[in-house]
């Protein structure tokens, strides 16, 4: 399924830069109109701080800082690019069939790119729908989250000493997953492995795990694709859901993508597409 940050990026900040480039003409035209909120020009040809804010935020949703710096960059490129457009066109570049194609691929990107950002803009997802949706996700989660320690060793022989050890002296597990411990995810905390549902765990450590008391040790070392393990059980508890708040921002993208795809798939239904041939591969160059 296609994500709505997926779609809301149709035309990445690559696109945008190269859009910008293509239509230096019209940019051409319109450097009057945008002379008050030009952040440079190039040529007597403004480079807006609207066209700067787009690939900004085009960054910023790619994770990138939107720092002065950042934008520097950016009209710099946007500079270089300009350039590069006017030598272009006066070749007669922007003539080709190509590169016409290659333009009407990109307005298209953009305009879809619009409309799906007015179709989320004007669609919001309610409180009571998030709600709902909550509360049915909430009633499957079911089972128990187990709080636990473990040392990890290389041969039964090990683990066997291990436990007679423990025998000896329960208290003494944390001292000993410190020493003895291969595990070097757990060994540095005493082999503690905080708190985590069976889903997370190999069957077998599972299995060993769901048939403990609380507070007791594994009386066999239990083996697993890593070793042996000495397995203490410190509690268990039931799964407990996150609050509607601490979801609900994800919650509500969710509904959002499903109600997006929803309408996506509609308007497939209505149109009329014919495939006439699926286009063959380009010859590699």
């Amino acid at each position: 399924m296609m994500s709505i940050k997926s779609l809301m990026l149709l035309v990445s900040a690559a696109s945008v830069l190269a859009l910008s480039a293509c239509n230096s003409k019209e940019s051409a035209k319109s450097a009057a109109n945008d002379s008050k909120e030009a952040v440079a020009t190039v040529n007597g040809v403004a480079i807006t701080k609207s066209r700067v804010d787009i690939i900004a935020r085009q960054g910023a949703s790619a994770g990138h800082a939107d720092s002065p710096e950042a934008r520097k960059a950016i009209i710099e490129q946007l500079s270089m690019q300009m350039l590069v457009a006017e030598e272009a066109i006066k070749k007669g570049l922007d003539k080709s069939p190509e590169v016409q194609e290659q333009m009407d691929v990109l307005k298209q990107s953009v305009l879809a790119n619009a409309y799906v950002q007015d179709y989320i803009k004007n669609n919001p997802v309610s409180d009571d729908v998030l709600k709902a949706e909550y509360d049915r996700i909430k009633a499957k989660i079911t089972g128990t989250e187990y709080k636990a320690r473990h040392i990890l060793v290389a041969t039964e022989a090990e683990a066997k000493d291990i436990i007679a050890k423990l025998k000896k002296d329960p208290a003494s597990f944390e001292k000993l997953a410190m020493e003895k411990s291969i595990d070097p995810g757990s060994k540095a905390r005493g082999g503690d492995l905080g708190w985590f549902d069976l889903s997370r765990m190999v069957p077998e450590f599972g299995d060993a795990i769901s048939k403990l008391d609380k507070g007791k040790i594994s009386e066999e070392p239990v083996k697993t694709q890593f070793g042996y393990h000495v397995i203490l059980l410190e509690d268990s508890k039931p799964i407990e859901a996150p609050s509607f708040e601490e979801v609900k921002p994800k919650l509500a993208q969710s509904v959002q993508q499903q109600n997006l795809k929803k309408w996506l798939d509609d308007l497939k239904a209505k149109a009329k597409i014919v495939i006439v041939e699926a286009p063959a591969a380009a010859p590699a160059k």
